[in-house]
């Protein structure tokens, strides 16, 4: 039996593990962001072609992430490869179906009265569409951030390391310690990030009532 006082899993292991967790994530966001968001804005004024977009997207996220997985190894090779295009792919239908929406709840009146004023499309994306749309973004961002935290479990499966090398390791084993060390820590980053990100969403949606205002 463990002392009260032994860890179940070294600090410098379980360290190791949640820089790696979080690495995967947060690459995996940035490139979903970077493609989800000139991609949204775009379809956003193309409703003829986002609500296909988003019916394919919504069927990809329903592919469980083992069986999505198991389709990209073959691909991609194991490691961070297929992991990384696995939880892009899951993040995009949440990224950009709150990029769409986020521009379709932008009040037309405002648009129009800076049109009225003479600015550019750019200045009136930047100075009055981004502004009042940023509250559903971030919602967005706030959930595509979760979601891949849990998601990102599954690539421990095809040796992309991350949290989840505790829990399939504590599983094959039967060390309950490695399983409840593992969920702890996924929980807990899901937990801050959730925490930040709401707070920026609230900063956001004050910016964006000023800005109606």
């Amino acid at each position: 039996m463990l002392s009260p006082l032994q860890l179940p899993v070294p600090p410098n292991e379980l360290l190791a593990a949640t820089v790696e967790h979080m690495d995967l994530c947060l690459t995996s966001l940035a490139l979903a962001c970077g493609v989800a968001f000139p991609l949204g804005v775009w379809l956003a004024r193309r409703p003829q072609l986002s609500d296909p977009m988003l019916t394919v997207l919504g069927a990809l996220y329903t592919i469980p992430s083992l069986a999505m997985l198991a389709i990209l190894v073959p691909l991609l090779g194991l490691g961070k490869g297929s992991a990384i295009t696995a939880l892009v792919l899951y993040a995009q239908f949440i990224l950009l179906r709150s990029i769409i929406l986020g521009m379709q709840s932008v009040d037309r009146a405002s648009v129009e009265a800076a049109q009225g004023l003479g600015l550019s499309p750019l200045r009136i994306f930047s100075l009055v569409e981004a502004p009042m749309a940023m509250p559903v973004w971030v919602s967005g961002l706030r959930h595509a951030t979760l979601s891949t935290l849990s998601i990102a479990t599954t690539a421990a499966w095809i040796h992309a390391g991350g949290l989840g090398t505790l829990i399939f390791e504590g599983l094959s084993q039967n060390n309950t310690g490695k399983i409840l060390a593992g969920a702890v820590l996924i929980s807990a980053l899901a937990l801050c990030f959730d925490t930040l990100l709401k707070a920026v969403e609230n900063e956001a949606a004050v910016i964006a009532s000023g800005q109606a205002g």
